[in-house]
């Protein structure tokens, strides 16, 4: 049998539960689990990979149902592997109701709201939509290692 070079399945998972630091200084402060936010932008924003940290920029005004910063997400269910993929769906959609975005809007950015720094973790896109008083759900996928909202190969 022969080696092979691989990044081990289980660290996968843990680094989603913050238990490798590679920096020199370790900023964790404590073991609870984070809590994540999803706020809503404009289809005219610039929201993308370079994205380090929520900030308001291009994201809906905070009228019509809709808080700047966003939801809270619930995570019930922390990560998990199958195979070699660790992945993390959060266990609830988020909703908005009786919303009436202040233009059309078409990403979410999923972010750190525990963080002093608020910081980013993805950016969704999905079909530009303009809502009057209306509800505006994100549905979250089925959390396994083909389709988990935030999956590592």
């Amino acid at each position: 049998m022969a080696n092979t070079q691989s990044f081990c399945t289980q660290a996968k998972a843990d680094l989603m539960n913050g238990l490798h630091a590679f920096g020199t200084s370790v900023i964790r402060g404590s073991t609870a689990k984070d809590t994540y936010y999803m706020a809503l932008y404009l289809a005219s924003a610039t929201r993308n990979a370079s994205d380090t940290v929520y900030n308001n920029t291009g994201e809906l005004a905070g009228t019509g149902n809709y808080t700047q910063g966003g939801a809270a997400l619930t995570t019930g269910t922390g990560p998990a592997t199958s195979g070699t993929t660790a992945y993390f769906t959060p266990s609830a959609s988020v909703s908005w109701t009786t919303l009436t975005s202040s233009g059309a809007f078409d990403c979410a950015l999923m972010y750190n709201y525990t963080s002093s720094t608020k910081l980013a973790l993805a950016v969704f896109t999905f079909g530009s939509q303009t809502i009057v008083a209306g509800t505006f759900t994100l549905t979250m996928p089925v959390s396994d290692a083909s389709t988990g909202l935030i999956r590592i190969a």
